[in-house]
């Protein structure tokens, strides 16, 4: 099971869209889009909707609930109430948009319903993008190494999020390097904001118990060009 998620939107096309986006990162997680209103497909938010996409989405691990504007956050609070038990699900306050992927990607993972909400809050955060810092030569417990993207695309938001669902088993610290600029593995939005595209070398840096199972992830990855 999974932490779901429920997306609360005055646009009906809006949610559905977003919804349709974020499975195409979290394929396992249930991300219920409830948007507009009930009948005509109206601009705006439906307490009754909002309430059954929280049951909807709900599979036991709890339930992340974003919204587009100020009323839709209103709608969701008071959905959250009513449940039969109210603290199985939490209303958080994100973009939109990048909430919804870095939300999905940390459920796909595994995360609890504390720490999806805090991916989906943290993607407000314009992303840590470091510079790099020199290396020790053979700085212990440290694995590098340099892989060429072929994939058509490079590190755009699917295989950004693949990298990061599939680096979330091991206990290592992974960051991913492109040029001048460094980026945190675990993040989604960092590596998407790294700009990796087809032909450029990237750097992968671990740092932990499986840092060479971690590195040894990515080469997989990128040697089936992310399952593209």
């Amino acid at each position: 099971m999974t932490v779901g998620i429920v997306l609360v939107s005055h646009s009906a096309k809006l949610a559905e869209g977003l919804a349709e986006l974020a499975a195409q990162m979290a394929p396992d997680v249930r991300i219920v889009p409830a948007g507009g209103l009930p009948d005509d497909g109206g601009i705006g938010t439906d307490y009754d909707e909002v309430v059954a996409a929280t049951q909807r989405a709900d599979s036991g691990d709890g339930v992340v609930l974003l919204y587009d504007l100020g009323s839709a956050q209103m709608t969701a609070e008071l959905a959250v109430e009513s449940l039969a038990d109210p603290s199985a699900a939490v209303v958080v306050d994100a973009p939109l948009v990048e909430g919804a992927v870095a939300a999905a990607v940390a459920a796909q993972g595994g995360a609890n319903a504390k720490a999806v909400g805090e991916a989906a809050a943290s993607a407000g955060v314009a992303p840590d993008l470091a510079a790099v810092e020199p290396s020790a030569a053979g700085e212990e417990g440290v694995v590098e190494k340099e892989f060429t993207l072929t994939n058509d695309v490079g590190l755009h938001a699917r295989p950004a999020a693949v990298v990061v669902r599939s680096l979330a088993e091991f206990e290592a610290e992974v960051s991913i390097r492109l040029g001048e600029q460094e980026a945190d593995a675990h993040s989604v939005l960092a590596l998407m904001s790294l700009g990796a595209r087809q032909g450029d070398r990237i750097v992968v840096r671990a740092r932990g118990l499986q840092a060479a199972e971690a590195v040894a992830k990515v080469a997989e990855l990128v040697e089936a060009n992310f399952g593209e």
